[in-house]
């Protein structure tokens, strides 16, 4: 069977789409492939965001991820909308949802610990979920 492939995306692709990319490489490879995008690009991931995915799994965005372009993703199946409203990047796909998490980008830290752990919470609704969103 051919894994679905399933975009986060959000307007800079250097926080919570990259989480969201990071988390998925965990708790949903064996169910579909990730991917993250945006429609403008910083010129590096958010490094709270790395840090406390480092301090959680263990892995260093940093090496593993880099900003994308919703240009550069292949054809996706399912978009995952991190809460950007209207100017949420737009890609054509099976299934659309938005998760509506919070930008905690200049916040303290622990509310990237909690986006962390929203999304972990997110992503494990949505592996549940996958198989009845591409029928």
């Amino acid at each position: 069977m051919i894994k679905p492939k399933v975009a986060f995306v959000c307007v800079h692709n250097s926080c919570r789409s990259q989480m969201a990319e990071a988390i998925a490489k965990i708790y949903s490879m064996d169910i579909f492939i990730p991917y993250s995008g945006g429609t403008e690009i910083k010129s590096e991931i958010n490094q709270d965001a790395v840090k406390v995915i480092k301090d959680l799994y263990d892995i260093d965005m940093n090496k593993l991820q880099r900003n994308k372009l919703i240009s550069e993703l292949p054809d996706i199946d399912i978009v995952i909308t991190m809460g950007c409203n209207v100017n949420c990047p737009w890609l054509p796909c099976k299934h659309r949802e938005d998760w509506g998490l919070d930008d905690p980008t200049g916040k303290p830290m622990e509310e990237f610990y909690k986006t962390a752990e929203r999304i972990k919470e997110k992503m494990i609704d949505l592996n549940l979920r996958m198989h009845n969103l591409l029928k």
